[in-house]
């Protein structure tokens, strides 16, 4: 399956799915780690799935949806 709305926000329907389809990534298909680039290529996004909080920055700061 690909979406290619990239240019569009989520539906709410697709915003309330988006944490339990990351949560079973991060369980499932993420051992130690993943590194993705995402967003346009012009200006893109780093997202970086791991088993540690980021260097420097407190537990307290990361949120469970």
């Amino acid at each position: 399956m690909r979406n290619e709305r990239h240019g569009e926000p989520l539906s709410g329907e697709e915003l309330e799915l988006f944490p339990q389809y990351l949560h079973r990534f991060a369980r499932h298909d993420a051992d130690l780690f993943a590194l993705v680039e995402v967003g346009d290529f012009a200006d893109p996004r780093y997202v970086t799935v791991t088993n540690e909080p980021a260097p420097g920055v407190d537990r307290c700061a990361y949120r469970r949806p």
